[in-house]
Protein backbone atom coordinates (compact mmCIF):
# COMPACT_ATOMS: atom_id res chain seq x y z
CA UNK A 1 0.00 0.00 0.00
CA UNK A 2 1.34 3.18 -0.98
CA UNK A 3 2.22 6.20 2.14
CA UNK A 4 -0.34 8.80 1.79
CA UNK A 5 2.94 10.73 3.00
CA UNK A 6 6.56 10.66 3.21
CA UNK A 7 8.88 12.72 4.74
CA UNK A 8 10.39 13.54 1.70
CA UNK A 9 7.52 14.37 -0.45
CA UNK A 10 5.91 16.46 2.74
CA UNK A 11 9.27 18.71 2.99
CA UNK A 12 9.60 19.21 -0.77
CA UNK A 13 6.17 20.46 -1.49
CA UNK A 14 6.31 22.68 1.77
CA UNK A 15 8.43 24.32 1.19
CA UNK A 16 7.17 25.04 -2.29
CA UNK A 17 3.58 26.17 -0.82
CA UNK A 18 5.17 28.07 2.04
CA UNK A 19 7.50 29.86 -0.27
CA UNK A 20 4.95 30.62 -2.83
CA UNK A 21 2.78 32.27 0.02
CA UNK A 22 6.05 33.86 2.11
CA UNK A 23 4.21 37.41 1.71
CA UNK A 24 0.84 36.75 2.11
CA UNK A 25 1.86 35.05 5.21
CA UNK A 26 3.93 37.62 6.04
CA UNK A 27 1.78 40.41 6.10
CA UNK A 28 -1.02 38.92 7.46
CA UNK A 29 1.12 37.32 10.60
CA UNK A 30 1.98 41.61 10.65
CA UNK A 31 -1.62 41.94 10.80
CA UNK A 32 -2.57 39.40 13.43
CA UNK A 33 0.19 40.89 15.54
CA UNK A 34 -0.80 44.77 15.33
CA UNK A 35 -4.37 43.54 15.97
CA UNK A 36 -4.13 41.13 18.70
CA UNK A 37 -4.95 43.79 21.43
CA UNK A 38 -8.15 44.12 19.94
CA UNK A 39 -11.06 42.25 22.01
CA UNK A 40 -13.31 39.92 19.70
CA UNK A 41 -11.56 40.81 17.31
CA UNK A 42 -8.55 38.93 18.41
CA UNK A 43 -10.17 35.78 18.95
CA UNK A 44 -11.65 35.75 14.84
CA UNK A 45 -8.18 36.68 13.62
CA UNK A 46 -5.75 33.83 15.83
CA UNK A 47 -9.26 31.13 14.54
CA UNK A 48 -7.91 32.57 10.82
CA UNK A 49 -4.38 32.35 11.29
CA UNK A 50 -4.43 28.55 13.07
CA UNK A 51 -6.56 28.19 9.62
CA UNK A 52 -4.48 28.86 6.96
CA UNK A 53 -3.20 25.19 5.98
CA UNK A 54 -6.74 24.20 4.98
CA UNK A 55 -6.93 27.30 2.46
CA UNK A 56 -3.14 26.26 1.45
CA UNK A 57 -3.81 22.55 1.53
CA UNK A 58 -6.69 23.66 -1.41
CA UNK A 59 -3.98 25.28 -3.68
CA UNK A 60 -5.22 28.90 -3.03
CA UNK A 61 -2.93 32.02 -2.59
CA UNK A 62 -3.93 33.86 0.46
CA UNK A 63 -4.93 37.24 0.64
CA UNK A 64 -3.21 38.99 4.24
CA UNK A 65 -6.65 40.31 4.86
CA UNK A 66 -8.41 37.11 4.95
CA UNK A 67 -7.58 37.10 8.93
CA UNK A 68 -10.32 39.72 9.36
CA UNK A 69 -13.45 37.69 7.76
CA UNK A 70 -16.16 37.24 10.56
CA UNK A 71 -16.92 34.00 9.34
CA UNK A 72 -13.86 32.83 11.60
CA UNK A 73 -15.48 34.44 14.87
CA UNK A 74 -18.45 31.92 14.62
CA UNK A 75 -16.37 29.28 15.58
CA UNK A 76 -15.29 30.78 18.98
CA UNK A 77 -17.00 28.64 21.25
CA UNK A 78 -15.85 25.79 19.28
CA UNK A 79 -12.21 26.78 18.98
CA UNK A 80 -12.05 27.44 23.03
CA UNK A 81 -13.77 23.71 23.45
CA UNK A 82 -10.93 21.91 21.21
CA UNK A 83 -8.11 24.01 23.13
CA UNK A 84 -9.73 23.14 26.37
CA UNK A 85 -10.21 19.43 25.95
CA UNK A 86 -6.32 19.17 24.59
CA UNK A 87 -5.60 20.42 27.44
CA UNK A 88 -7.03 18.63 29.88
CA UNK A 89 -5.41 15.55 28.38
CA UNK A 90 -2.12 16.99 26.94
CA UNK A 91 -0.93 18.58 30.66
CA UNK A 92 -1.08 15.62 32.66
CA UNK A 93 0.68 13.61 30.03
CA UNK A 94 3.64 15.77 29.27
CA UNK A 95 3.93 16.45 33.32
CA UNK A 96 3.83 12.43 33.99
CA UNK A 97 4.39 10.59 30.32
CA UNK A 98 6.22 13.02 28.32
CA UNK A 99 6.65 10.62 25.53
CA UNK A 100 2.58 9.52 25.44
CA UNK A 101 2.11 13.57 25.51
CA UNK A 102 4.30 13.99 22.11
CA UNK A 103 2.48 10.81 20.87
CA UNK A 104 -1.37 12.28 21.74
CA UNK A 105 -0.47 15.61 20.53
CA UNK A 106 1.06 14.65 17.40
CA UNK A 107 -2.12 11.98 16.63
CA UNK A 108 -4.35 15.51 17.45
CA UNK A 109 -2.19 17.92 15.52
CA UNK A 110 -4.87 17.80 12.57
CA UNK A 111 -7.20 19.02 15.06
CA UNK A 112 -8.50 22.12 14.66
CA UNK A 113 -8.19 22.15 10.75
CA UNK A 114 -10.60 19.04 10.49
CA UNK A 115 -13.27 20.99 12.92
CA UNK A 116 -13.01 24.36 10.82
CA UNK A 117 -12.90 22.48 7.58
CA UNK A 118 -15.40 19.94 7.95
CA UNK A 119 -17.82 21.58 10.59
CA UNK A 120 -17.91 19.12 13.32
CA UNK A 121 -17.87 19.08 16.99
CA UNK A 122 -14.11 19.27 18.50
CA UNK A 123 -14.73 16.11 20.15
CA UNK A 124 -15.11 14.32 16.76
CA UNK A 125 -12.25 16.34 15.10
CA UNK A 126 -9.78 14.59 17.86
CA UNK A 127 -11.03 11.52 17.17
CA UNK A 128 -10.77 12.18 13.11
CA UNK A 129 -7.30 13.83 13.70
CA UNK A 130 -6.05 10.99 15.42
CA UNK A 131 -7.57 8.65 13.05
CA UNK A 132 -6.35 10.03 10.12
CA UNK A 133 -2.70 10.31 11.79
CA UNK A 134 -2.42 6.58 12.77
CA UNK A 135 0.38 5.23 11.18
CA UNK A 136 1.98 8.11 10.38
CA UNK A 137 3.17 9.89 13.83
CA UNK A 138 6.65 9.04 13.27
CA UNK A 139 7.02 10.89 10.00
CA UNK A 140 4.56 13.94 11.10
CA UNK A 141 7.36 13.50 13.89
CA UNK A 142 10.52 13.67 11.62
CA UNK A 143 9.49 15.98 9.40
CA UNK A 144 9.17 18.40 12.44
CA UNK A 145 12.81 17.68 13.81
CA UNK A 146 14.41 17.77 9.99
CA UNK A 147 13.12 21.28 9.78
CA UNK A 148 14.03 22.22 13.36
CA UNK A 149 17.68 21.17 12.47
CA UNK A 150 18.03 22.36 9.38
CA UNK A 151 16.83 26.05 10.69
CA UNK A 152 19.53 25.29 13.83
CA UNK A 153 22.05 24.60 11.26
CA UNK A 154 21.47 27.27 8.80
CA UNK A 155 20.96 29.73 11.68
CA UNK A 156 24.33 28.74 13.24
CA UNK A 157 26.39 28.82 10.47
CA UNK A 158 25.38 32.68 9.66
CA UNK A 159 25.47 33.61 13.37
CA UNK A 160 29.71 32.69 12.61
CA UNK A 161 29.75 35.28 10.11
CA UNK A 162 30.98 38.77 11.42
CA UNK A 163 28.07 40.46 10.07
CA UNK A 164 26.94 43.22 12.96
CA UNK A 165 23.11 44.05 12.73
CA UNK A 166 22.64 42.49 9.49
CA UNK A 167 23.18 38.77 11.43
CA UNK A 168 20.14 39.99 13.44
CA UNK A 169 18.04 40.64 10.39
CA UNK A 170 18.92 37.39 8.47
CA UNK A 171 18.38 35.05 11.68
CA UNK A 172 14.85 37.07 11.77
CA UNK A 173 14.33 36.23 8.43
CA UNK A 174 15.22 32.74 8.29
CA UNK A 175 12.92 32.28 11.32
CA UNK A 176 10.26 34.15 8.74
CA UNK A 177 10.92 31.13 6.39
CA UNK A 178 11.18 28.45 8.59
CA UNK A 179 7.47 29.11 10.10
CA UNK A 180 6.31 29.63 6.09
CA UNK A 181 7.53 26.32 5.55
CA UNK A 182 6.64 24.85 8.58
CA UNK A 183 2.92 25.98 7.55
CA UNK A 184 3.26 24.27 3.77
CA UNK A 185 4.59 21.34 5.46
CA UNK A 186 0.88 21.13 7.36
CA UNK A 187 -1.09 22.03 4.37
CA UNK A 188 0.38 18.95 2.50
CA UNK A 189 0.37 16.83 5.78
CA UNK A 190 -3.65 17.93 6.07
CA UNK A 191 -4.64 17.68 2.80
CA UNK A 192 -3.01 14.08 2.00
CA UNK A 193 -3.75 12.37 5.13
CA UNK A 194 -7.87 13.79 5.21
CA UNK A 195 -7.95 13.36 1.26
CA UNK A 196 -8.88 9.60 1.37
CA UNK A 197 -11.86 10.36 3.88
CA UNK A 198 -13.34 13.14 2.08
CA UNK A 199 -13.04 10.95 -1.19
CA UNK A 200 -15.19 8.37 0.14
CA UNK A 201 -17.45 10.37 1.82
CA UNK A 202 -17.93 11.57 -2.20
CA UNK A 203 -18.10 7.97 -3.19
CA UNK A 204 -21.24 7.24 -0.58
CA UNK A 205 -23.28 10.32 -1.43
CA UNK A 206 -22.69 9.57 -5.41
CA UNK A 207 -23.59 5.68 -4.79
Amino acid sequence: MNKKITLANVLTEGFSIGIKNFVSLFVATLLWIVTIWIPFINVGTTIAIKSVPIELSKGKIISPLFIFDKKYRQYMGEFFNLIGLMMLSLIPAFLFMIVPGIIISIGWSLAIYIMLDKEVSPSDALIMSNKATYGYKWTIFGISIVLSICFFIINFIFGLIPLGFLSTIISLLLMCVYQVVNIGCEAVIYRDLTKEESDSTETNVNC
